[in-house]
């Protein structure tokens, strides 16, 4: 008698798919389906966290939804909007449950911001998590279960109430100065028990509730009257947000619109900066060591992210992150391949050994070491981003000529050195192809730039330099079949190699472009998608193995458009675009297998990606004049 097959055990973890994301442009949270606030850090992005559950079930949520009933009937987000609706049913009824990160007037009337850096606008932050309830038939028993756990999880909330009645409760950690303090304003009659604050009530159809986390001077809402405006006041910021971007009549606008608030979504309003994620340490193998903290802003980023925000006119975010880019590289200092989101040059990262990490996926880390590393596609990406800011106004501001040259000069003087490239490996340094193709982006993009200054022996100088790193490159980069390889002297192929046509090295109907394109969409991908390259091959100092990384998948889309695949190109795009979260949403990665979403999340360097790629195909499909605008499609 054979013994039974094992059980396989659901994890507790949703997948990370499943989670939505919200913002108020200061800071961020995930919700997962059960409708658990599981990852909020306060009051920044990268603040430690409040709610902590997606990294160990002990670490702290917010859940909002009906009593014993954990999978929604459905999830959306309103409409142009990063305000998430839920729709439950029960054995009994129907509930609409709305959460959104409030945003409101400007309120810093009697003095001036500490904390931004940038020109105002007219909307900003309430520093408010709003989730309203509305029983629209039958009868639900509603549950409001909130604990707080300060420090990553270390530290127990301290509940009391504040006023006479049942409505208003302060959670802390005073011996902590750092931590913030939570204000939780609710209609409901609020319980407390040790590091929880409770609620349950029987709601019947028209019946209506809200619940307010607050975290500032700014006042929560305080009746339901209040909480529907600021509800509506929040919508109406959204609109007007999105009114600005111009969005193709296409069927892929609405993935183009999402990446547009998913990038929003992830911006640091008092700097401009730009997260790569909202999360840390969200593995990108299953239970493996890759885990890392990307809740800073890389340098690498601002040439995908100023591209993709002008071509779907988003000029202010575009201003607001090159602002903050020279203000990173101003000064004497040594430019770095990352910054924190206030400008922070120090991210040492540590590891959590107290948090069990996503299905057990560990180590935890926070602070990312990776900005000690030299890589030298920083000047490149700094180069590209000034030339995409220049070529839109026709002039070089006097204030980026002193930046622009060092960076010039720094890439002149280290490209012949090696580096621990665009995948930031940690083995050791090797004469990376993508490495030494951003330094001649350094000095192609200079060249340029000094000539639209009127400076043209610096033009010629770095000029010369552009072409003698495009010959070493063409000479030691490539392989006997005339393929871009990943570093000099090997036959390794990668897929930063895709940025040869997309960077302009070569032209489009080079044989080593069209060979590269062809040779990474047929032996670096497995069931289409694209790795970074293979981790048997590559010393990156770490072990096991990881997903396809997504953002070479569109990157694969645009290269396959410029050497003229369109059809292949939009078939790979529909695939990808199939892979979207059920709302919308992409993270690092993608199991080839199963389709299952890996790594940090919302991912903003994929989401950067999949504007590029679309557009690619539109434009291309605008000048075979095979374009045909949605509305006249069905």
């Amino acid at each position: 008698m054979t013994s039974p097959e094992p059980l396989v055990r659901r994890s507790a973890h949703p997948p990370i798919a499943d989670y939505a994301f919200l913002s108020d442009c200061e800071s961020n949270c995930l919700i997962a389906p059960s409708g658990a606030v599981e990852w909020m850090c306060l009051p920044r992005h990268d603040s430690p966290s409040v709610f902590g559950a997606i990294l160990d079930r002990a670490a702290g949520s917010f859940r909002l939804g009906p009593h014993g009933v954990r999978v929604p009937a459905a999830r959306r987000y309103l409409p142009g909007s990063l305000m998430l609706e839920t729709t439950w049913k029960t054995p009994t009824g129907w509930l609409i449950v709305r959460d959104a990160l409030l945003m409101g007037p400007w309120h810093q009337v009697s003095e001036r911001s500490h904390s931004h850096r940038r020109t105002p606008t007219d909307y900003d932050a309430e520093h408010c998590l709003l989730r309203t309830v509305k029983c629209v038939s039958g009868v639900v028993d509603l549950a409001m279960v909130c604990e707080p756990m300060f420090g990553y999880g270390r530290r127990e909330a301290r509940w009391s109430y504040d006023g006479p009645g049942y409505g208003e409760a302060v959670a802390s950690c005073p011996d902590v100065d750092h931590d913030v303090t939570l204000r939780l304003t609710t209609d409901l009659r609020v319980g407390l028990e040790g590091r929880t604050a409770g609620a349950r009530t029987r709601m019947s159809q028209g019946d209506t509730a809200f619940v307010a986390l607050s975290w500032s001077a700014v006042p929560a809402p305080q009746t339901w009257t209040d909480a529907v405006e600021r509800m509506g006041s929040t919508a109406e910021y959204w609109r007007q947000w999105m009114n600005v971007g111009v969005f193709p009549d296409h069927p892929w606008s609405r993935y183009l619109a999402r990446s547009a608030l998913t990038l929003k979504g992830l911006t640091y309003a008092p700097t401009g900066a730009l997260l790569a994620a909202a999360t840390t340490s969200l593995p990108e193998t299953p239970r493996g060591e890759r885990n890392w903290d990307y809740r800073y802003s890389w340098i690498r980023d601002s040439t995908f992210a100023l591209w993709g925000l002008y071509t779907i006119g988003l000029d202010r975010e575009a201003n607001d992150f090159f602002c903050f880019l020279t203000e990173m590289c101003d000064g004497d200092h040594d430019m770095q391949i990352m910054y924190g989101i206030g400008g922070e040059r120090d991210l040492p990262e540590q590891i959590l050994d107290h948090l069990s990490g996503y299905e057990r996926a560990r180590p935890v880390r926070v602070g990312n070491a990776a900005y000690l590393q030299r890589q030298h596609d920083v000047w490149g990406a700094v180069l590209d981003s000034v030339y995409l800011h220049a070529r839109s106004r026709d002039q070089v501001p006097e204030s980026l000529w002193p930046i622009l040259k060092r960076a010039v000069e720094a890439a002149a003087k280290h490209w012949r050195e090696p580096d621990r490239g665009i995948w930031e490996s940690r083995g050791e340094p090797q004469h990376f192809t993508s490495s030494k193709l951003m330094c001649w982006v350094a000095l192609d993009r200079g060249a340029k730039l000094a000539r639209l200054h009127d400076e043209p022996g610096f033009a010629d100088d770095w000029q010369a330099i552009a072409d003698e790193i495009r010959e070493d490159i063409c000479t030691q980069g490539v392989d006997e079949r005339g393929v871009f390889v990943q570093r000099y002297g090997a036959t390794t192929l990668d897929a930063s190699l895709l940025l040869v046509p997309l960077l302009r090295f070569l032209p489009a109907d080079d044989p080593r472009v069209r060979a590269t394109v062809r040779a990474i969409a047929d032996e670096l991908t497995e069931d289409g998608m694209v790795l970074r390259y293979r981790v048997s091959e590559t010393d990156d100092g770490l072990t096991g193995r990881e997903g396809t990384f997504t953002i070479c998948s569109f990157w694969l889309v645009s290269a396959l458009v410029e050497i003229g695949e369109l059809a292949e190109a939009t078939a790979l795009c529909e695939k990808l675009l199939s892979y979207a979260s059920p709302l919308g949403l992409y993270a690092e990665e993608l199991d080839p297998l199963t389709g299952r979403q890996l790594g940090n999340f919302p991912q903003a360097f994929t989401h950067l990606a999949l504007i590029n790629a679309i557009t690619h195909i539109i434009r291309a499909e605008e000048a075979a004049g095979t374009f045909i605008p949605a509305r006249r499609r069905f």
